[in-house]
């Protein structure tokens, strides 16, 4: 039953990233679709899967990244504690940042293709907002620290607020750098290219 929902949470998430990612892809040229599809995609797998595991329990276990290796080979469930105690900071910034894009979408005031009309369009006429989509981000870190113990909500706090900073700060110079006549932001080149590597490791950072 846990390998079943394990694959079920995998898969879903999958699904996520490949359309989120097939929507940034759209608008780039053809050069940095490769680079995406070749460098990107192997960053994203090994270096998020593979690399950033061991190197968050080298630095909250204070460990050589050696011995980290040694720990997932040889002691598993001990490296399996390890992971998890960081659980907080990673899901933290992983899931605002994720929100943030979730939030962004459907408050594109350039958005013309609805699922759900009776309830995306309201949401549209809501992103004419200034900013409204990081204040809910911001208004939502608060509200999970209620249920969150004691110890965990200052790292929770900072965590969560640096996916938002982060998601600002590529979202703002995407629009700075490659501006469009409607105002919409296009990415492309560099920051395409940053920006799907960041949305690739907030899914693998929630996966």
């Amino acid at each position: 039953a846990l390998i079943v929902i394990l694959t079920l949470l995998e898969v879903s998430l999958s699904f996520d990233n490949a359309v989120v990612n097939a929507s940034v892809l759209k608008d780039m040229d053809e050069k940095w679709q490769g680079y995406f599809l070749t460098w990107g995609i192997l960053i994203a797998v090994f270096g998020m899967r593979l690399v950033f595991p061991i190197a968050i329990v080298a630095v909250t276990a204070d460990l050589n990244p050696f011995a980290v290796i040694d720990l997932a080979l040889d002691e598993p469930e001990l490296y399996s504690v390890a992971l998890s105690d960081s659980h907080v900071q990673v899901t933290s910034f992983g899931s605002m940042f994720l929100l943030l894009t979730f939030l962004k979408f459907h408050f594109d005031e350039g958005k013309t293709v609805h699922w759900v009309e009776i309830i995306e369009e309201r949401l549209v006429a809501i992103g004419k907002l200034e900013s409204v989509e990081i204040v809910i981000a911001i208004l939502v870190l608060i509200s999970f620290q209620s249920v969150l113990p004691e110890e965990h909500r200052i790292d929770s706090l900072i965590y969560g607020l640096s996916g938002i900073v982060l998601f600002v700060s590529v979202d703002s110079v995407s629009n700075l750098i490659n501006p469009t006549t409607t105002g919409a932001i296009t990415r492309n080149g560099v920051m395409g290219f940053i920006y799907l590597e960041i949305l690739d490791a907030s899914f693998s950072f929630d996966g």
